[in-house]
Parts: C-alpha cells; structure tokens; sequence
C-alpha cells in the first residue's frame, strides 16, 4: 500500500495546514481565500443612496420595516447592515449637483448600482443572486443610487458598475425607494429559504 494520508486523516491534515498558513487558526479564517485574503462570506453592507429628505409619513415608515426585517434576516446570510443615505436637495439643486453628491457618498472599494430608466430589469431571484454573488465575491459594500426627479446624468451613470430599472413605468423617487427596500427584504427572503416571496 502505498504511503498516502487516510480519507479519515484528511480533515485533520487541513486543519493543520491551515494553522501553518495563516498563524492563529479558525474557521472564519479558514474559509478566507488564500489569494485574496478574503473571506467570500464576510457581510456586505448595504446602502441606498438617494436624492431628497423623506418626510415622516407612511412611505417613510414602509421604508424602516423592511429595512429592518431585511438586516435582521440578513445576519445570517452575511448581508447587512441596510442603511439609507439622502442627498439634501437645498444643496444639490439641480441633475448635475446631485448625481455629484450621489457620487461622493460611494464609499471607496463599494459597488454603486444606480436605478434608471436606461437600466435592465430583472426578476426578483435574480436580483437575490445578484446580491449573493457581489456578497461572495468579496464585494464589502453595495450602493443603491436613486437620483432626483430628473434621474441621473452621463457622470454617474458611467461611475455605476451597474444599471437597474423596474420597468418602463415611472416612479415617484420616493417611492422608489420603498420598492427598492422591498426588493432587498425579498432577496433575503429567497436565499433564505423564507416562504415570503411565493412563485
């Protein structure tokens, strides 16, 4: 026979190569790639950026619950937290000074993925996998970008890794921001396995 490891042995061989690669051992760590450094299911803040103050009202309270259902569900999918980030449109007038500020509030290393009528429309799982795969890329935060009532300019739209819409219909910016929330709590749902979103 020859002088191989054991499959039994295997796990225990692992282990201990992990200790010598990367010091103190765990299992985060182990799961980290070993090219990157990275741990693939690290949580992904998410962040919708928007143009605007939301009054209190039942948009703004539609929007706090499925934010926070979606970071409560999120936890354990390694997704989260959700937070919102609004441009005062007193200081950012008009297009071109908003989609600036939008633009600022990216934060270094984020994906920023702007909602626009020039975008594609996807189903909502495929929205979910969407975020799974940016999540087990590596991606440390994700972006929502909804401009102001005149949408976004050539500037922004070029700094988007990506183009989202929700269809042809247009929206109230502010409510966008709702349907958007909404989408996020149901792609925790669906790669949770929650029986929320029903095909």
């Amino acid at each position: 026979m020859g002088g191989g490891a054991r499959p039994k042995d295997a796990k225990r061989i692992l282990e201990q190569a992990h200790k010598t690669r990367v010091g103190r051992w765990s299992r985060k760590s182990a799961n980290a790639d070993f090219v990157t450094g990275k741990n693939p299911r690290a949580p992904m803040k998410i962040t919708i950026a928007a143009v605007g103050r939301m009054k209190s009202g039942p948009e703004q309270m539609l929007l706090g619950d499925y934010l926070e259902r979606a970071g409560l569900a999120g936890r354990a999918l390694a997704l989260g937290p959700f937070t919102v980030t609004e441009i005062d449109e007193r200081k950012a007038r008009d297009r071109t000074a908003q989609s600036a500020r939008l633009i600022e509030a990216i934060p270094p290393g984020a994906t920023a993925i702007a909602l626009d009528e020039r975008g594609e429309t996807l189903s909502s799982p495929d929205f979910a996998h969407m975020l799974a795969n940016l999540r087990d890329h590596g991606t440390g935060a994700a972006v929502f970008l909804i401009g102001g009532a005149d949408g976004h300019d050539k500037a922004l739209r070029a700094r988007a890794g990506r183009l989202l819409s929700f269809g042809p219909m247009v929206w109230p910016h502010m409510l966008a921001r709702v349907m958007l929330a909404e989408q996020l709590y149901r792609a925790v749902s669906i790669l949770s396995g929650s029986p929320y979103h029903r095909v």
